[in-house]
């Protein structure tokens, strides 16, 4: 066997619970560290409330002083029309499908179902567009020509509001980044001038400063420096994560992908992670599919899914942002 010629389609239910769900669900959510939307009605809104403020009154007589309804804003998220696509030579398809199979321990390789190999050739597409919609729910850039321009990231809609003056930035100079003690500066200036509802977000758990892997690896080496057991252990160990006066710092991974765009390549934001919304939707359009198939006369293995994404910052108000410039 050296290519697999089984054609698969998955639409309708088969497309959310076998393909999509599991990727944006769960822990798989999780770890993209913003709030994800999935199959929600399109266009997807999102309301936002501003709860009433010294609603408490003296209990002496009768009537209502309830005053005004809570002050309720929405926000408009524009999905697009997006496809993943990917090609393989049969030999190299067969090659990582196969991989992915033998690394199971309950497989038995001389009797190898077409379940088992649906399974593998799902996985390998499902880790190539998750990294992908990751990738562009942070730099993605509509008016780009080329790169991830499916859907605007969330750089993009940060770096226009600072450079307005909509929300406190802080530029940096290359050369402070020599500096092991520069990320404690940062996340301090950050957190000194956020809005009080972001500080006051705090005991919720879920403010993060997102930071590229420069300044994380910055700080990983500040934390090297301190003359403490924890602080051996961490440089022998490792650390699992990363955090300042209880706030977690997130390696926003995307070395990979800032050169070539026009976005800041190395940045600092601190805000609460469900402000940072990314909506997928694989219900509300005729044609949304996911399709895997053997091209005989390209003896090309080919992958292909068509949905639809979209990102956006909720309230600008509640970021601070630093950038090298």
């Amino acid at each position: 066997m050296s290519f697999l010629e089984n054609a698969k389609q998955y639409t309708g239910n088969e497309l959310e619970t076998i393909f999509f769900r599991p990727m944006l669900t769960g822990p798989s959510a999780q770890e993209l560290g913003v709030r994800v939307l999935y199959n929600m009605p399109v266009p997807t809104t999102i309301q936002l409330w501003d709860g009433q403020r010294n609603i408490l009154h003296k209990y002496a007589t009768a009537g209502w002083k309830g005053g005004q309804a809570a002050t309720k804003y929405q926000k408009t998220l524009s999905l697009s029309r997006v496809k993943a696509e990917l090609g393989f030579s049969a030999a190299d398809y067969f090659s990582l499908v196969f991989e992915k199979i033998a690394a199971r321990a309950d497989v038995n390789m001389d009797d190898l179902t077409g379940s088992e190999l649906e399974q593998a050739e799902t996985a390998l597409f499902k880790q190539a567009v998750a990294e992908n919609i990751r990738a562009t729910m942070w730099v993605g850039d509509t008016t780009a020509s080329t790169g991830y321009n499916t859907f605007d990231g969330f750089l993009k809609t940060i770096v226009a509001a600072a450079s307005e003056e909509k929300l406190f930035n802080l530029p940096y100079q290359a050369s402070q980044l020599d500096n092991p003690e520069f990320p404690v500066v940062v996340f301090d200036e950050l957190w000194q001038n956020a809005d009080s509802r972001v500080q006051d977000m705090k005991a919720g758990g879920q403010l993060a400063y997102f930071v590229t892997s420069d300044l994380y690896y910055l700080y990983e080496k500040y934390l090297d420096s301190k003359g403490a057991d924890a602080a051996y252990s961490g440089a022998v160990e490792g650390r699992p994560g990363l955090a300042y006066h209880g706030i977690p710092v997130v390696d926003v991974r995307l070395q990979n992908y800032l050169p070539g765009t026009a976005l800041h390549q190395s940045f600092c934001l601190l805000t609460d992670r469900r402000n940072l919304v990314l909506a997928v939707n694989t219900a509300d359009f005729p044609g949304n599919e996911v399709r895997m198939w053997y091209n005989p006369d390209q003896m090309e293995n080919r992958q292909r899914a068509v949905f639809m994404a979209g990102c956006d910052v909720l309230d600008e108000n509640l970021v601070t942002y630093a950038y090298q410039a």
